[in-house]
């Protein structure tokens, strides 16, 4: 079976808007995209965690860095044939205080990594979905402001620019779903489901 990395955040990791828990296997998108795949001979690795970032080190939990581990992942799963990466929602919260641009600088050099690592790995660049207005508020998720928000609706641009000027594939999430009310930050099943049907319709292009 040909390996397929899935590396992201709390979107990928399937986390439950509101609740301290993990989507099952069938609901996760990952889930739904390796049942498609496994009959093309290809099998999906899980790799997603909550508060991961591309290059920024979380100064209240350990190992949030992306370019940390992903060259270990890269190494540990080796020969991976596709790499989908989706991170950026993390980077925009005010801690870090990146813009747009920035944000794009650490996914550069996530894909650097996978370059230097696997070369022959094909590469799907996915853009988060956008942050909900208003997931500041009390009750929902104070790390970010308004700004956060500003910053999440600029990254499909800035890494559409990116697969462009890297040759590699690249699809926004937010085109096919959006976060669910409950947080405001994360997608609900339904989200998970949508999301798993536009990458599907992307990898029948790219396989």
């Amino acid at each position: 079976m040909k390996q397929v990395l899935c590396f992201g955040d709390s979107n990928t990791f399937g986390l439950i808007p509101g609740v301290d828990g993990r989507y099952g296997w069938g609901v996760r998108w990952t889930s739904i995209v390796d049942e498609w795949i496994e009959t093309k001979g290809y099998r999906v690795i899980e790799e997603g965690l909550c508060g991961r970032t591309t290059v920024f080190d979380d100064p209240l939990r350990d190992g949030r860095r992306g370019a940390e581990l992903l060259p270990v992942l890269l190494e540990t799963h080796k020969p991976v044939e596709l790499v989908i990466l989706m991170l950026g929602t993390n980077d925009c919260k005010t801690v870090y205080d990146a813009s747009a641009e920035v944000i794009g600088k650490g996914i550069e050099r996530l894909l650097g990594q996978i370059k230097g690592i696997n070369p022959k790995s094909r590469i799907l660049l996915l853009s988060p979905i956008a942050l909900g207005d208003g997931v500041w508020e009390e009750g929902f998720d104070t790390e970010f402001n308004e700004l956060s928000v500003e910053r999440s609706k600029k990254l499909p641009k800035v890494y559409e620019k990116i697969a462009r000027e890297n040759n590699i594939d690249f699809l926004a999430a937010s085109d096919y779903a959006e976060p669910s009310e409950t947080d405001r930050e994360h997608l609900n099943e339904e989200g998970h489901r949508r999301l798993a049907e536009g990458i599907i319709k992307k990898l029948e292009t790219m396989l």
